[in-house]
């Protein structure tokens, strides 16, 4: 297993080779997701909601991004890690956007980063290619624009919306983004942005034709319970076991049964009768 590049995930599209991706926000995750062969590792501001607790993410900072970059970038060998562009982080000026991005790469060893939006930010994303940090686009739902849309809806239903999506995906291309998420939007219209593109898209909730995948590791293991959304598939309920585990420790020390004498260390006797 190769080490999973920029460059592989443009080899990966023209081979017809899906992309796996999966959110990370620790050094054990990431290193068990590496060694799975995850092709990428998201440090998302998703980790707002399913680390940090806040009702949304924006409330996230370029430090909380760099934090948890650090880490999983210690628990990975393999993976790409693309590192998210937090609310306000990227909307104030191209000067104070190239400063977050070059501490992101810098600071949290994120190989890339990713940010939200399409025309409206374009300006500030041909600003990082030109400075040499790669850009993972994201349109569609948005979750930083969740004020914006009334909640966390489906985009791109109607004809004028859906020719939107298509043209941001298209300028993203253009000014040189090396993948896009494409998230919460019709199946078909992810089929066709991803035929439109020679950059792979990455899609959550958008449909099987898309170069390849990525969900929140919280929701795709059953961790995270708050709110599951439609296109989150449980691939294990670690969130049972982990109960059954907590009920049992705690049984186990309430009776005296833990720890047992396997868990706890020996003094020699002689030393034992000098004590007393």
């Amino acid at each position: 297993m190769g080490k999973n590049t920029v460059r592989s995930f443009w080899e990966m599209k023209k081979n017809n080779e899906k992309i796996t991706m999966l959110t990370a926000y620790d050094y054990s995750t990431a290193k068990l997701l590496d060694e799975a062969g995850i092709n990428s590792l998201l440090v998302g501001d998703s980790l707002g909601m399913v680390v940090l607790g806040y009702e949304n993410t924006l409330q996230v900072t370029v430090d909380d991004i760099i934090h948890h970059c650090k880490a999983v970038s210690r628990g990975s060998q393999n993976s790409l890690i693309v590192g998210d562009m937090p609310f306000l982080s990227y909307h104030i000026s191209i000067e104070d956007t190239i400063r977050n991005a070059g501490r992101i790469i810098q600071e949290g060893n994120a190989h890339c980063v990713k940010l939200e939006g399409g025309k409206d930010v374009i300006d500030k994303v041909e600003a990082l290619i030109k400075a040499q940090i790669p850009v993972m686009g994201h349109i569609g739902l948005t979750p930083q624009s969740v004020n914006m849309f009334g909640g966390f809806t489906v985009q791109g239903k109607n004809e004028e919306d859906a020719q939107k999506i298509i043209d941001d995906a298209l300028l993203l291309e253009k000014v040189g983004v090396f993948s896009i998420v494409l998230e919460g939007i019709p199946a078909k219209l992810a089929e066709i942005i991803t035929n439109k593109l020679t950059i792979p898209t990455i899609g959550i909730g958008a449909g099987n034709k898309c170069d390849g995948q990525v969900l929140v590791i919280n929701d795709m293991l059953g961790i995270y319970s708050d709110f599951t959304p439609k296109f989150v598939k449980k691939y294990a309920n670690i969130k049972d076991e982990i109960n059954k585990g907590l009920s049992n420790y705690i049984e186990e020390v309430k009776n005296g049964s833990f720890p047992r004498p396997e868990h706890s260390f020996s003094i020699a006797d002689e030393i034992l009768e000098k004590l007393y």
